[in-house]
């Protein structure tokens, strides 16, 4: 499947997609009600090009359904639920039947042999279990593959380097930030990195830019890969760097016989050609228990069709370059988190450390960068003092550079080293303290547990 040719791969396609659509207009009656509205019939599938003619899905209709409203299956063949956090509305939830965790796991297995893992290493799993998919759908993956795993899950960073130490892991699976957090903690304890067994990093869950993943990698003495998925359209494993490509900017390997993949302009929904840069839009073609056509991930990237080093020969994504709705607008200027992560981190002197804050004073948007000073430096001028003349120097210099990079400017605090906290899972790199009472108002979860904490009169618990 990885190594077909291309007049195989799209024959595989075009049948997996005629069987979804006929499936989506005769079991959700959201896309039987589309399809109707827009006179279209599944037999009006003649190539992959027909795709376009589809209706674009988005998060929205999924959060419009919440919870079930878009299954293709009833919840008796439902084997499992997942859900996302919800903490910018609604949360998505979706299912899997035993088939979808059986594809799931092949996809994940696949991805991890893409990354270098072989039958018998030892694996050890720090993404988060529970009804994130990251944890599950790894551990699967790598059972199926025939590695050793070791079920860390986030969190109690001094334990996973004890496991490390102990259990010799080849790989470790966790979230880019988690991952630089561990390498860190390893330095703290005055450990030596190279004297562990750790080789391969298989990073993913968040935008990540190749400035943190140097970082990681000099920290840790393993070479990072990215993975990439959604929980909307399986879960981790929809595509991965391989070990031979990924310092040569080769992308990752998209899974393309159980997803469709096509890069979109986000503002017109036009399908993109290859290597022009624009939204990911995937449709899953075997999945049973929430098949979803054309989803607009948010995700920005692009395609590319040429041949890898490593001999697939399925079509490759630019790692994501950020989220779309991650875009912070700074009084008329367009901004992405990675955009200043990558700023940071060619700065000396400062630390992979950082968040960023937006508030609003009246009717403008603000933007404070409060990010941490290297240990080199407080090592070299001594104890922290935010009026050190050194200190005053480099925070004028990463504002002015944010200023000429981005066209914003932001209001600098440089941190003494460790004083921010720790990811143990998706790093939280902004508090935007204009939306938090909508967002948490749109999340009925969020709104059931508020009302429980006041019943029981402590609303901070």
């Amino acid at each position: 499947m990885e190594c077909l040719s291309n007049q195989e791969l799209k024959a595989l396609q075009l049948v997996r997609l005629q069987n979804l659509i006929e499936r989506l207009q005769a079991k959700v009656p959201f896309y039987h009600d589309l399809f109707a509205k827009a006179k279209f019939s599944p037999t009006q599938i003649k190539s992959l090009d027909d795709l376009q003619r589809c209706h674009l899905t988005t998060k929205s209709d999924l959060r419009n359904h919440y919870p079930f409203g878009l299954f293709a299956e009833p919840l008796k063949n439902v084997a499992r639920l997942h859900a996302s956090s919800g903490t910018k509305g609604k949360p998505t939830v979706v299912g899997y039947t035993v088939n979808d965790i059986a594809n799931w796991a092949e996809v994940c297995a696949r991805s991890l042999m893409c990354a270098g893992a072989q039958p018998g290493d030892i694996l050890q799993n720090s993404y988060g279990y529970g009804l994130f998919t990251g944890g599950l759908g790894l551990h699967y993956g790598a059972e199926k593959l025939g590695a050793t795993v070791v079920p860390a899950s986030s969190g109690r960073t001094q334990n996973q380097i004890l496991l490390l130490q102990d259990f010799g892991a080849r790989i470790l699976c966790a979230t880019p930030s988690y991952a630089l957090n561990v390498g860190y903690a390893i330095e703290e304890m005055g450990l030596d990195p190279r004297t562990f067994k750790l080789e391969i990093g298989v990073l993913g869950a968040e935008p990540w830019t190749e400035e943190l993943r140097e970082q990681i990698e000099n920290k840790l003495g393993i070479r990072a890969l990215d993975i990439y998925g959604l929980s909307e359209i399986l879960g981790p494993g929809v595509s991965m760097e391989c070990w031979q490509g990924a310092h040569e900017g080769a992308g990752l390997h998209v899974w393309e016989d159980q997803f469709l993949v096509e890069v979109i302009d986000a503002k017109t929904g036009k399908c993109l050609a290859d290597g022009e840069e624009g939204e990911l839009v995937f449709t899953s073609l075997v999945r049973e228990a929430i098949p979803l056509l054309r989803y607009r991930t948010g995700d920005i990237s692009r395609l590319t069709r040429t041949p890898c080093s490593c001999g697939r020969t399925v079509v490759r994504m630019a790692r994501v370059r950020a989220r779309i709705d991650d875009m912070l607008i700074i009084r008329g200027v367009n901004l992405f988190p990675t955009e200043v992560e990558q700023i940071l981190l060619q700065v000396n002197g400062l630390a992979p450390h950082y968040q960023l804050i937006i508030e609003r004073d009246k009717a403008l948007d603000t933007m404070h960068v409060e990010v941490e000073l290297h240990e080199t430096c407080t090592e070299l001028w001594g104890e922290f003092d935010a009026g050190h003349p050194e200190v005053v120097s480099l925070t004028a210099k990463v504002e002015h550079v944010l200023k000429e990079t981005t066209g914003v400017h932001a209001k600098v605090r440089l941190m003494k080293p460790r004083s921010l906290p720790r990811s143990e899972g998706k790093a939280v790199r902004v508090i935007d303290k204009r939306n938090r009472a909508k967002d948490h108002d749109h999340n009925p979860i969020a709104a059931r547990l508020r009302t429980k904490e006041l019943e029981i009169g402590n609303p901070k618990s």
